[in-house]
């Protein structure tokens, strides 16, 4: 035997006995971005398991289903979630032709720049601010508004845009799974809309593989007689919590089998889950790295993630990721 083909036959070799059977016919490491933890080598068992053609857990391929959630597991949420951050530069932008707003909560404390004040809003307050910013307009526009602020508007500590503030880790698990013949959707507390304006270029997930918070629209004829969709000011669904399985049926109509999350928000898409039959995989993110990243969770009112949680994660067998162990990087290398 040839040495090369030697040393790629006990390459081969060294993998399998991973659970990484897929990674070794491909002869390269899947998620190099990630360190050689237990939270990997669940990836790469589980990834094993469904694939693997006469294996009790194999699951054919047009029923693999992975959900991601976005903010905190995806891309970066802190120090306000970034939509919000959208939402109220739009606030500032439509001002001029809304001088009452100066003396009208909340919008008097956005136009303030009262941060203190708005960061104790409430889930109504916030619902005031989105109705006014992300209606009366075409799906197209608002989509079209998305991606202008979106080219532009930059992270405050980290000075990226927002969609450079996403974690290279998990952009490597989507595209494994996606190597491994998983249809990869995004179920996320966000937007809909706004969340499908960035998740092509971003995360290489289309429009038609996002779930999210859904507001209704409205079929009418424009000027020139052709028809549009209108963005209402009415909420359709909340796809956070008990409303992320509620939606996963709406719109996907299978049990996923493998899901992510990071906060209570997703604790009852990860359960959804894990109720199914055969190999499941549920990890949530952690945000333990104050240094390269942010350390919060408990006590936290973005990406909060309690102790009852942790305790869950525990006893049902949930991989916790810890950003600060697991991850050898956090973000893609800095475009010049």
């Amino acid at each position: 035997m040839k040495t090369g083909s030697r040393i790629t036959t006990l390459v081969a070799a060294a993998l399998a006995v991973a659970g990484a059977t897929v990674v070794a016919q491909s002869g390269r490491d899947p998620l190099p971005s990630w360190n050689d933890t237990a939270a990997k080598k669940a990836i790469l068992d589980f990834v094993a398991k469904v694939t693997k053609e006469g294996s009790p857990d194999f699951v054919k391929p047009e029923d693999r289903i992975a959900t991601f959630d976005n903010d905190g597991t995806l891309w970066v949420e802190q120090p306000i979630y970034t939509q919000v951050t959208f939402a109220i530069d739009e606030v500032v932008a439509m001002a001029p032709q809304h001088p009452e707003w100066r003396e009208k909560e909340p919008f008097k404390s956005i136009l303030a720049h009262d941060r203190g004040a708005m960061l104790n809003f409430s889930i109504q307050d916030f619902e005031k601010v989105v109705a006014i910013t992300h209606s009366g307009m075409t799906v197209q526009q608002f989509r079209d508004t998305v991606k202008k602020w979106l080219a532009e508007a930059k992270q405050p500590r980290f000075k990226r845009l927002y969609t450079e503030c996403i974690y290279q880790p998990m952009l490597e698990l989507m595209q494994c799974l996606r190597d491994n013949k998983f249809k990869v959707y995004i179920v996320t507390g966000g937007g809909q809309e706004f969340v499908r304006a960035f998740a092509g270029p971003t995360y290489g997930v289309p429009p038609e593989q996002v779930v999210g918070s859904m507001g209704k629209v409205k079929y009418e004829y424009n000027k020139e007689g052709s028809p549009e969709l209108i963005k209402l000011p009415e909420v359709l669904l909340i796809d956070d919590k008990t409303g992320k399985p509620e939606g996963i049926n709406m719109v996907i109509g299978r049990r996923p089998q493998a899901a992510f999350g990071n906060s209570t928000g997703d604790q009852q898409m990860l359960e959804y889950t894990g109720a199914g039959d055969g190999a499941r995989l549920m990890m949530l993110v952690h945000h333990d790295d104050a240094k390269r990243e942010y350390a919060y969770g408990v006590g936290s009112k973005i990406g909060t993630f309690s102790d009852a949680l942790m305790a869950e994660a525990k006893k049902k067998g949930w991989i916790v990721i810890s950003m600060k162990e697991d991850w050898k990087t956090i973000f893609p290398p800095a475009k010049p």
